[in-house]
């Protein structure tokens, strides 16, 4: 009898323990699915990259891009993306050749800068980045102007305009010698400000005009002169908008004068001065280089919130992933 027990609680104690490792192996079980599902929710679809990228150009397009490239330091650092600012036109010079990845631009690409690339084999595309609203800037001590007309800013740039000072333009204003602040030639803002307000006619230069393709000196320039007026991309404005004031622009000889922000540049309300902002992709450096590609898709998905940070204005969602599903058919 004794025996019996014995055999009984040992076959009780065997039949516990296979229990209790039947549940075990069924949590262990549950718990690798568990798992591999967090790794897979978890994975952000880009893998980790390496090796340069080579941004050049815009200096209006600098802000958003210079973001980006912080940003995406934080997830690929071994990825050495560099972002210079040598001007759109100075951009196209390099990536016409093929010498950058990526060629940041405030204007289009001209016919003669497309011919430049096809003739060395290098296919350039566009990518819209931002908005941008030309911004038309006078010193925050300046207390006699507010706005002016398409036909005044002609009267203050042309080389062939004999206003040169302030009374020229309004018999009201000081007799005052009035100082240009410009972008350089290489500039895709002087470009534009050349084109639509200038109609390609030569802009003053000599003893009153100052040329930089460095925004940062026409701001401190313009600061601290009150007789003095420039322009620029809205987003150097918006950082410096203590120390200048934007000016109102008047299109036309019945039209309300519009000042630049983000509601009258995406509207188009702010005319003719808002642009949209490029960066011009080298499709083969796409093709061929892991994180070039890595990076411009990077792009695509965070230029958005880098441009409203920066002082710029952001595409609709919609346009950015439009764009992101044409890059990625380069590479099918």
């Amino acid at each position: 009898m004794k025996n019996f027990k014995s055999l009984a609680l040992m076959l009780a104690f065997i039949l516990v323990v296979g229990v209790l490792a039947a549940c075990g192996g069924s949590n262990s079980d549950e718990e690798a699915t568990d798992n591999s599902g967090g790794e897979s929710s978890g994975d952000s679809g880009s893998e980790e990259v390496s090796g340069p990228v080579a941004i050049d150009g815009s200096s209006t397009v600098f802000p958003i891009m210079e973001n980006l490239v912080y940003t995406y330091s934080q997830e690929q650092p071994e990825v050495n993306a560099t972002v210079n600012s040598s001007g759109s036109g100075g951009g196209f010079k390099k990536s016409t050749k093929g010498e950058i990845d990526l060629s940041n631009a405030s204007r289009e690409i001209k016919e003669e800068e497309m011919a430049q690339a096809e003739e060395n084999d290098v296919q350039l595309e566009p990518l819209t980045l931002a908005y941008d609203g030309l911004s038309v800037v006078v010193s925050a001590e300046n207390d006699f102007v507010d706005q002016l007309s398409i036909e005044q800013l002609k009267q203050i740039f042309l080389d062939s305009s004999e206003a040169t000072k302030w009374s020229d333009i309004n018999p009201e204003w000081p007799d005052e010698t009035i100082k240009i602040f410009s972008p350089g030639h290489d500039s895709g803002t002087f470009d534009y400000f050349n084109e639509v307000i200038l109609e390609e006619n030569p802009m003053k230069e000599g003893e009153n005009t100052t040329l930089s393709e460095d925004d940062n000196v026409l701001v401190r320039g313009i600061e601290n002169d009150p007789n003095a007026i420039g322009f620029f991309g809205y987003a150097y404005y918006a950082e410096n908008k203590d120390a200048l004031k934007v000016l109102g622009i008047q299109d036309g000889e019945d039209a309300e004068a519009v000042k630049p922000s983000g509601d009258t540049i995406q509207s188009g309300e702010y005319t003719p001065l808002s642009r949209p902002l490029f960066t011009y992709v080298n499709v083969n450096a796409y093709k061929e280089k892991a994180q070039v590609r890595d990076f411009v898709e990077y792009t695509l998905n965070n230029a958005g919130k880098a441009a409203e940070e920066v002082g710029y204005v952001a595409l609709p969602d919609e346009k950015y992933q439009e764009q992101l599903d044409t890059v990625k058919s380069w590479a099918e």
